[in-house]
């Protein structure tokens, strides 16, 4: 045999393909179908479908050709200039354009889809984010500042950057950044040192913002404490930056260093030295942490739906590749081993889905005033239990993914390294784990929270005819009992604290599974689809419950 003769005869691995995301997401398109009257989404589909085609096709494409680019941080010009300039990647470039056509942040202020304009939205942004390479990080903070002004009832800045960030003309179109976190720390914002000083022309900015997400945009909200104000986070205020004057120059600010991160290197994450920064105050000269809450809300939703889509993204290539990747005499897909290792996570994922858009559709109702005391409570406490939950979810969903490629899901070319890498962030993001446990749980409204999460998880049960999920949907409801009474019950600070992890993911998990029996019975009623039925099943067998008996001392012993 010849040289080239042996060569073509050696096997060769076929990489993942991906066909069109949307119309290959039975859960998407079954959700749709329930949460959507028929005539919305019929005009809804014919978007969702050049989404799903854009991003299983060219985007996806573009994103693999684009993986060894990152931005780049030009700090002087030829004449000895300050400039900071960054420039972002060919594929950011691309998905910058693709979001303001497709209205990425539009579509959750426009008319065109009525009360169904959040599931609309976030729909599209499901599709997208997972060939964008985490330009959804400066789409979500754009949406976070255009609600925040909006709920703030600073017309003046309304009227300037609202229509600007809502746009659907590139030449119009701003993002904006979110810079809270210090060298203080990110979760403790009422540490911050950053001051504003107030002179004739109106406010000052004086401080280190050490994680700035996305240096690039052309405005920012951000935290700062006025002179005479006092400690914590009461006696800080929100102000609005825009980056640059008309000329192109830099406001009081300078570009330190762009962060040498773990993942989503596309982002342009930065330092940034603020002297003399001119801003606007967007609200009360005070109680800024206030204030901003509208803001975290939505990026907190916006974490949620990426989380899911990571999910969602993994396993359409663990799908692909377990078609046609052959071992031990048969292709994967056909291996018993592998199939219920690909179930378990096809499961994961139905359920941090259907979590998610709740969550979706209780913020777009919030949003338009037609949510009543109950339903706001329970939003309160799901936005937190989401986020925190699908982020864990994510990494792990995705870890066990690019296991499942055996030594090609180690190998950086393929783009799964650069997956799990990115889907790191989302537990870190916007409150880390225990960060949003503590928030969810020692909140002042709790007891009205779990109430409403109580009554929504039942009505999922109560309709449950299948006797299979009539008892999955028993499990769920026992391991929500025992958590809420547990809470209920007169343990100590510390204890609470301690437990507070295990008991805001068993809240959140027992919701996923009772949501996921209630769309599986659904889509039985509806025409037999058993699909959900096979998910809400596998799911009752993961860990739901997962509470135990803690001992704060035994801990503290352990760790010496």
């Amino acid at each position: 045999m010849t040289a080239s003769g042996w060569q073509q005869a050696l096997f060769t691995q076929s990489a993942p393909e991906l066909g069109n995301q949307y119309r290959d997401d039975p859960l998407l398109a079954s959700w749709l179908g329930r949460a959507l009257p028929a005539e919305s989404l019929r005009a809804l589909e014919p978007e969702l479908e050049e989404l799903g085609a854009l991003a299983g096709g060219p985007l996806y494409q573009l994103q693999l050709a684009d993986r060894l680019n990152e931005p780049k941080l030009t700090q002087w010009d030829a004449w000895g200039n300050r400039v900071d300039q960054v420039e972002v990647t060919p594929l950011w470039r691309e998905a910058e354009r693709v979001a303001v056509r497709h209205g990425l942040v539009a579509t959750g202020y426009e008319p065109a889809h009525g009360r169904f304009a959040r599931i609309a939205q976030f729909a599209k942004v499901y599709l997208f984010h997972p060939s964008s390479d985490v330009y959804s990080c400066p789409l979500a903070m754009t949406d976070g500042a255009a609600r925040a002004l909006v709920e703030s009832g600073n017309r003046q800045l309304v009227d300037r950057a609202l229509p600007r960030l809502t746009a659907r003309d590139p030449a119009l179109a701003w993002t904006s950044g979110q810079w809270m976190t210090e060298t203080t720390g990110g979760s403790d914002v009422g540490r911050s040192q950053t001051r504003a000083v107030k002179d004739g022309d109106g406010w000052r900015l004086y401080g280190r913002k050490w994680f700035t997400s996305s240096v690039a945009s052309q405005m920012a909200l951000t935290l700062a404490r006025p002179e005479g104000n006092a400690a914590g986070g009461k006696g800080l205020a929100m102000f609005y930056v825009e980056l640059r004057d008309g000329e192109g120059r830099l406001n009081g600010l300078r570009v330190d260093r762009l962060k040498d991160k773990l993942g989503t290197r596309k982002v342009p994450t930065a330092e940034l030295l603020l002297d003399g920064t001119r801003a606007e105050l967007v609200g009360p000269p005070s109680n800024g942490t206030r204030t901003i809450e509208p803001m975290l809300a939505v990026t907190r939703m916006w974490n949620s739906v990426c989380a899911v889509a990571f999910m969602r993204r993994a396993l359409a290539l663990a799908r692909s590749f377990a078609a046609r990747r052959e071992a031990f005499g048969a292709p994967l897909a056909r291996q018993p081993l592998h199939v219920d290792t690909l179930a378990a996570l096809e499961a994961e994922t139905w359920g941090a889905f259907l979590m998610t858009f709740l969550l979706v559709e209780l913020n777009g109702r919030y949003e338009r005033g037609e949510i009543d005391a109950e339903q706001r409570a329970l939003l309160r406490l799901v936005t937190p239990l989401a986020k925190l939950v699908t982020g864990k979810q994510a990494v792990s969903v995705v870890s066990e993914v690019v296991e499942s490629f055996g030594g090609a899901g180690y190998v950086e070319d393929t783009g799964l390294p650069q997956l799990m890498r990115d889907a790191q962030v989302l537990p870190i993001w916007e409150g880390t784990t225990n960060v949003l446990s503590l928030d969810a749980l020692l909140r002042s409204d709790l007891h009205a929270g779990l109430a409403a999460l109580m009554g929504r998880a039942s009505s999922c049960v109560r309709g449950l005819k299948e006797p299979r999920l009539a008892a999955a949907g028993r499990r769920a409801t026992a391991a929500r009992e025992r958590a809420a009474l547990w809470r209920e019950s007169d343990h100590d600070r510390e204890l609470i604290q301690a437990g507070a992890r295990r008991l805001a993911l068993t809240l959140a998990r027992s919701l996923q599974l009772a949501l996921l029996c209630e769309h599986a019975q659904w889509m039985l009623d509806r025409g037999g689809d058993r699909r959900g039925y096979a998910a809400a099943l596998r799911f009752s067998r993961l860990p739901t419950d997962l509470m135990h008996e803690l001992d704060p001392d035994l801990d503290r012993l352990l760790l010496g």
